[in-house]
């Protein structure tokens, strides 16, 4: 039955071997348990609901894909993509977190759709690619500036802006601890590396007496906290219509990325570039993040970490749908997600900053047009402390640099309509 469901043989795959790559690329992904409720609590969410939501969506989004696409990748509530509701939708912009749910359930829906009317492939395709590695590149940037600040090695300084934080501080020391841990187990192949590392950082913590034990297993927190809170009228305001496009793009840029890079180490892409199954890889994934912010959380989306996985052996969905499963069993665990310190996931956010910070080898850095929107994206992202207004000034550089050096086919339709709307969101926003 498996077999025929997933083509194993086919594949060149057994049973045995899918199970293994689904349990290594939970252990690789399994970070996301602990960080994504600490990081959406700092929005007002409750840090228990937001972790079965984490768990659920999840869950959902790997079955999902393996069920429909047949192909070896997970899902989970992405990274930058959760810095971005809290920290720019929410802190900095000022709206509800309730608002910012009904954002990523719009922006889901829109995913839907271009997926469904393979409008994806056309928007993807015309949006230069500087200014989608260099979007990849920037929400690096951010995710490591938040690392920073969240373990206080960069503070605020009046003088200077930002300084070097208290070095003798054990939390920052904890950190840092935390973060070459991380690399010196990857490096060494060890797919749980980061969770290996938040979970030492943790116990160094209640030893110091930073956090308390209660238990390992209980059952789930409720859900009911976030589920189905979500503020439709405040998000169908015009002025919400950035927002829902920048969640939008991250998560086609991601997504489209992530399954790319996926089925190509793993043997599945046609000879002619393209994935597998593309289409219903997109309403999975799509699907998942409506659901998921029905349940509670940011922006469901896959995940590269799927590639451990891959290098386990899977090539099939059955992969993802042990993934889910496992998912699913992670539910029993919130007691050990609730007693993580901040600073004990600083390590993984700055993990995750480096491979996204990778990109930048694609970009022709002696071609001005590329270079130059691509540093716009780097420098502001920081140092706006948004990931929309990085991607905002990086696409009008971008056009206006291709329009000042008369290069006007190096641009598309889509670029100028998506530079208008960011100078709007700057002229009136």
């Amino acid at each position: 039955m498996l077999d025929t469901l997933f083509a194993l043989r086919a594949r060149g795959t057994t049973v045995w071997r899918e199970v293994v790559a689904g349990f290594t690329t939970f252990m690789a992904m399994s970070y996301v348990l602990f960080v994504n409720p600490a990081m959406l609590a700092q929005a007002g969410m409750d840090h228990g609901a937001v972790f079965v939501a984490t768990c659920l969506a999840a869950a959902l989004g790997c079955l999902l894909m393996g069920l429909l696409a047949n192909l070896p990748v997970a899902l989970a509530p992405g990274m930058g993509l959760n810095a971005f509701f809290t920290y720019v939708i929410v802190l900095e912009q000022g709206h509800s977190w309730q608002t910012a749910l009904a954002c990523v359930f719009f922006s889901g829906c829109l995913f839907l759709l271009l997926s469904i009317f393979k409008i994806r492939e056309w928007i993807i395709n015309s949006i230069p690619l500087p200014l989608k590695m260099g979007i990849a590149a920037g929400i690096g940037m951010f995710l490591a500036l938040i690392a920073l600040k969240t373990a206080n090695i960069i503070v605020a300084s009046p003088a200077t802006l930002v300084t070097l934080g208290d070095l003798h501080s054990p939390q920052v020391l904890l950190a840092l601890a935390g973060f070459f841990i991380i690399f010196a187990l990857a490096h060494r192949g060890w797919h749980a590396a980061v969770l290996i590392s938040i979970l030492s950082v943790t116990a160094a913590a209640w030893w110091l007496g930073d956090t308390q034990f209660n238990a390992v297993v209980s059952m789930p927190p409720a859900v009911s906290a976030t589920f189905m809170q979500l503020d439709f009228a405040a998000a169908l305001s015009l002025s919400m219509l950035p927002v829902i496009l920048s969640l939008l793009f991250l998560d086609l840029f991601d997504t489209s990325g992530t399954l790319v890079a996926v089925t190509h180490k793993a043997g599945l892409m046609q000879k002619n570039g393209t994935v597998p199954d593309l289409s219903k890889a997109l309403i999975a994934d799509s699907s998942a993040t409506i659901a998921g912010a029905m349940l509670g959380t940011s922006t469901t989306t896959s995940y590269v970490e799927s590639s451990s996985g891959v290098a386990a052996g899977g090539r099939t969905g059955l992969m993802a749908v042990v993934t889910g499963l496992l998912f699913l069993l992670a539910l029993w665990f919130s007691p050990l997600a609730a007693m993580v310190p901040s600073y004990a996931t600083a390590g993984a956010l700055l993990y995750v900053a480096t491979l996204m910070l990778s990109s930048l080898k694609h970009v022709e850095w002696d071609d001005v047009i590329q270079a130059v929107p691509v540093c716009v994206v780097l420098i502001m992202m920081p140092l706006t402390f948004s990931i929309a207004d990085g991607i905002g000034m990086g696409f009008i550089s971008y056009a206006v640099l291709c329009l000042l050096t008369g290069k006007l086919q190096h641009t598309t339709i889509s670029v100028w309509l998506l530079t208008l709307v960011f100078l709007a969101k700057f002229i009136w926003g």
